[in-house]
């Protein structure tokens, strides 16, 4: 709390390793939101680093997520997170390229960017990196070490940089599967 300035904050995270939140925009938790997993490595020696930049800007985290160790999540536009995510460790999600690409402008040149979407029941698993204008379509699995530059389907596994459709999910049997599970007694 010490080191954050962000003042638009609402929800509230279940802290297992140090959050740093600064900009002028909007952070919004949603329920049951850990940060950090103390199994993990890193769990003594990481914090994990939300930017929402100016006020317009937003970073918005459905229920039920999970942030790993090591992550950061910079706004400039909107950054939308669905419920049931899981975010793995020293991941990255941008929604700008940082610098303008033209060396005469890029200290001064305007900032693109574009808003993130993460849906429902997603995965992206460790040292993945995720960039402006993309959405990850539900219960879709992100493999490790992933860079993701454009929209991905549904219940399907991308992997590698950037990264590509590897294999559907079979959303039949895991669907049967989770339903199992919250019948169990």
């Amino acid at each position: 709390k010490l080191l954050s300035d962000c003042k638009r904050i609402s929800g509230k995270p279940n802290l297992y390793i140090p959050l740093l939140l600064n900009g002028r925009g909007k952070i919004k938790f949603g329920t049951n939101f850990q940060n950090g997993v103390s199994a993990a490595h890193y769990t003594y020696s990481s914090y994990n680093y939300i930017l929402s930049m100016y006020e317009e800007s937003e970073v918005n985290f459905g229920h039920n997520v999970v942030m790993a160790n090591g992550t950061t999540i910079q706004a400039v536009s909107k950054i939308n997170i669905g419920n049931d995510v899981m975010i793995g460790i020293n991941c990255m999600l941008v929604d700008t390229d940082g610098h303008d690409l033209n060396p005469e402008k890029r200290m001064t040149g305007d900032i693109k960017s574009a808003p993130i979407t993460i849906g429902n029941n997603v995965i992206i698993y460790y040292n993945s990196v995720v960039f402006k204008g993309v959405t990850i379509g539900d219960n879709s699995v992100i493999g490790a070490c992933s860079v993701v530059t454009k929209d991905t389907e549904p219940w399907t596994v991308y992997a590698g940089s950037p990264a590509k459709p590897i294999k559907k999910r079979d959303s039949k049997r895991i669907l049967e599967s989770a339903q199992k599970l919250m019948n169990y007694e």
